[in-house]
């Protein structure tokens, strides 16, 4: 599933190489976070979150299969000062 969230992501982040993945299983849910650079955050949710929302329901029916509950998490960077 992780596989599908970096696909879709890096279609809309300009900085790629800067995109960092976070996987947590709890039972039978996991959340995969994804830390964007400040400047990519408004590509990868988009115009009213649909591109998000739309993120989310790819993973939600793609983990219908597998039996567990996806969470995805989209989450700024924390600069290094």
């Amino acid at each position: 599933m992780l596989e599908l969230v970096k696909y879709i992501v890096n279609q809309f982040a300009e900085h790629k190489d800067e995109v960092e993945y976070q996987v947590s299983e709890e039972g039978t849910g996991v959340t995969i976070t994804v830390l964007l650079e400040e400047s990519d955050m408004g590509k990868v949710i988009g115009k009213q979150g649909k591109i998000a929302k739309a993120l989310r329901t790819l993973v939600r029916c793609a983990a219908s299969k597998e039996g567990k509950k996806y969470n995805i998490e989209i989450k700024e960077k924390e600069k290094a000062e």
